[in-house]
C-alpha cells in the first residue's frame, strides 16, 4: 500500500510504484479529470499538480510522488461551488469539448499559486505546454487573466474544497 496525500486527504493505494499517477487517479481512485490525452507528455490533458509544481501524470510514476501533495481539479471546487479559476472559466466559456479543461486549470493553477499576478506575456508562456485541439486557446488565456484579476481586485485568494485557501 502506498500513501497518497490527495486534495488534502491521504489516500491508500494498492498499485505498483512504476505505475503513473494518470492510472492510479483514474483507475483506483476513480478521480477522472485529469485525461488520457496523448501518453507521452504533449498535450497536458493529464496535467495535476505536485508539490505546488504542474506535471504531466501521464509521464510521472507513482514512485516519484512520495510525499508531496498532489492536487487534481477535484479538488479545487464543486459544481455547487466553483474554486476562482473553475468560475473564470465557466464565465468565459472556456470550453468546447471540455477535454483539456482540467488540465488547463491546473496548469493555471500551478501558475496563480506561484505568481497571483501575472502579465498576459506569463500567462501564454506558461500555459503554452497545454493543447486545446478545439481551438478555445483565446477563452483560455482571457479565463486565467479574468482569474488573476479577480484575485488581485476582490483580495480573493485561490480556494481549495478542503476549505484551506492558498495563495
Amino acid at each position: 500500500m502506498i500513501a497518497l496525500n490527495l486534495n488534502g486527504r491521504v489516500q491508500q493505494v494498492d498499485a505498483d510504484p512504476a505505475t503513473p499517477l494518470l492510472y492510479v487517479l483514474r483507475d483506483d481512485l476513480q478521480l477522472n479529470g485529469a485525461k488520457f490525452g496523448c501518453g507521452l507528455g504533449q498535450c497536458g490533458a493529464c496535467t495535476v499538480m505536485v508539490g505546488g509544481a504542474a506535471v504531466l501524470s501521464c509521464l510521472t510514476p507513482l514512485s516519484v510522488v512520495g510525499q508531496r501533495p498532489v492536487k487534481t481539479v477535484e479538488g479545487l471546487g464543486t459544481a455547487g461551488q466553483p474554486g476562482v479559476l473553475q468560475r473564470a472559466f465557466i464565465e468565459e466559456q472556456a470550453a468546447q469539448c471540455g477535454y483539456c479543461i482540467a488540465g488547463m486549470i491546473m496548469r493555471a493553477q500551478a501558475l496563480l499559486e506561484r505568481n497571483p499576478a501575472p502579465t498576459d506575456a506569463e500567462i501564454r508562456q506558461h500555459m503554452a505546454i497545454n493543447l486545446c485541439r478545439c481551438g478555445t486557446h483565446m477563452r483560455i488565456l482571457r479565463a486565467v487573466r479574468r482569474a488573476a484579476d479577480s484575485i488581485k481586485s476582490a483580495g480573493d485568494r485561490l480556494e481549495h474544497r478542503d476549505g484551506q485557501r492558498g495563495v
